[in-house]
C-alpha cells in the first residue's frame, strides 16, 4: 500500500504561511497525522519526503514554491481547495500582501533563493506499507 499525502506537522513550514496563515492552518487540519496512517497500515510503514520540482504542474500550494506570482491567479488558488475555506475578503488581504511584496522585491529578499532551487522537500510525503 502506498499513500501520497502531506505531513500536517510540516504544512506551516512553507513561506506561504507568512502570507496566508488561515489557508495553511486549514490545510494542516485536513491531513491525518502520519502516525494514524502508519497505524492503519499495521504500524509497519516508512515515510519519505517527496521532492517537489520547481516546475511542478500540479495545483497545490507548495507547487508554487519558486513561482509565487502564480498564486496571484485566482485559478491557481482555486486548484487548492483550502483557499475556499477562507473568507473572500481575507483571501484578498492575503493576496494583496503577497502582490505588494512581489512588486517591491521584499518576497525575493526573503525567499528569492527558492527561484533557483530545482526542488523543495516540503510537506509532501510518501507512506509505504512494509510487508
Amino acid at each position: 500500500m502506498i499513500v501520497l499525502t502531506c505531513d500536517p506537522d510540516l504544512v506551516r513550514d512553507f513561506w506561504l504561511y507568512a502570507y496566508a496563515p488561515l489557508v495553511l492552518d486549514t490545510e494542516a487540519r485536513r491531513y491525518p497525522a502520519l502516525s494514524d496512517i502508519t497505524d492503519a497500515l499495521g504500524g509497519r510503514a516508512t515515510v519519505e519526503r517527496v521532492a517537489i520540482p520547481a516546475d511542478c504542474p500540479d495545483g497545490f500550494n507548495e507547487a508554487y514554491y519558486a513561482r509565487p506570482e502564480r498564486l496571484l491567479d485566482p485559478g491557481a488558488r482555486q486548484a487548492c481547495s483550502a483557499w475556499s475555506f477562507v473568507e473572500p475578503v481575507v483571501q484578498e488581504q492575503y493576496i494583496d500582501r503577497l502582490r505588494h511584496d512581489l512588486d517591491t522585491g521584499l518576497w525575493d529578499e526573503r525567499y528569492g533563493a527558492l527561484r533557483q532551487q530545482p526542488s523543495l522537500h516540503g510537506s509532501l510525503v510518501l507512506v509505504r506499507a512494509v510487508p
